[in-house]
């Protein structure tokens, strides 16, 4: 009885890693783009 719930929080915390790992991927992406538009301002200057 006791792995059932080991397992539940395993798996809550992989899901929460996921969840980690795609919110990085987006404010990554998001950062990439700030500075790529920020450097045609500059240019545009």
């Amino acid at each position: 009885m006791k792995t059932l719930p080991i397992a539940l929080i395993a798996l809550l915390m992989l899901s929460a890693c996921e969840t980690v790992k795609g919110a990085a991927r987006d404010i990554d992406t998001a950062g990439q783009t700030i500075t790529s538009e920020a450097r045609k301002a500059q240019a545009a200057m």
